[in-house]
């Protein structure tokens, strides 16, 4: 891998997107022989953009109108679109098919996604895929597709560069979501959640009511609207919802809360 490639990719003003995209649309055309199609965020339906306002889908990456090539077209992909799925599963470059998803290390969390009529959903009959997961929760996706359209298996491409794909894929979607995206109106410096206010916002976030965690933590329910309001005004909140969602975003609450 050349350190000169990745530094091409990284995009450190809005100028700089296109020249990025072109090297990388080069990158993956004449080095691994794939197609690139690239997104910044899974969770949104804005197309990625230089600094005119050109798609990069179209306008770099040379995908069209054509029925197979609509994906970019296609705002409800997110939700419909196995590879989308597993990238909010996998944060590792993984490959697939119709048969199944071929991951770096074990997943099992990927062996119950719907494969049915893949090809179609996901517009392509094999794909190497990186997820690119991000501050606030923020999840883009960046596949590679073979510019032979009968292929099917891209495990020897997979285990050949899936890794520098996955480097490459992250340098050029983190910087442009930097500098493209506007940031989420969330609080910054030396706001930080009390001890209390954590562990209530975490039963909150699995359905307790604040009579609930009254009785699990042994405090009235005044002591537990005290810290979720405490929490909501450090996390700029309006309302219960929002500050379980913005503690999720800065990773005050997870999974296995």
């Amino acid at each position: 891998m050349n350190p000169h490639d990745i530094d091409s990719l990284r995009i450190a003003t809005p100028a700089d997107v296109r020249p990025a995209a072109e090297a990388f649309y080069a990158l993956a055309r004449d080095r691994f022989d794939c197609r690139v199609a690239t997104c910044h965020n899974i969770a949104v339906k804005q197309l990625m953009r230089d600094a005119e306002g050109n798609i990069l889908a179209t306008d770099v990456f040379g995908w069209t109108d054509d029925e197979d090539d609509r994906w970019w077209r296609t705002p409800q992909l997110a939700l419909a679109s196995p590879l989308t799925t597993a990238c909010r599963y996998e944060s590792d470059p993984f490959w697939c098919n119709g048969d199944g998803f071929y991951t770096m290390r074990p997943n099992r969390w990927l062996d119950g996604i719907d494969l049915t009529n893949f090809e179609r959903r996901s517009f392509a009959r094999t794909a190497i895929v990186v997820p690119i997961h991000m501050p606030f929760g923020q999840i883009g996706a960046v596949s590679f597709t073979s510019t032979d359209p009968s292929r099917t298996d891209l495990s020897e491409e997979f285990a050949a560069h899936g890794e520098t794909l996955g480097l490459y894929s992250r340098a050029f979607i983190t910087s442009y979501q930097r500098v493209m995206v506007a940031p989420e109106r969330l609080p910054v410096g030396g706001t930080m959640l009390s001890k209390r206010e954590v562990e209530c916002l975490r039963w909150a976030a699995i359905g307790k009511t604040d009579y609930e965690i009254s009785l699990i933590m042994a405090r009235s329910r005044a002591t537990v609207r005290f810290h979720i309001h405490n929490a909501a005004t450090k996390l700029d909140a309006v309302n219960r919802s929002q500050t379980v969602f913005k503690a999720a975003q800065l990773g005050y609450i997870g999974l296995n809360s």
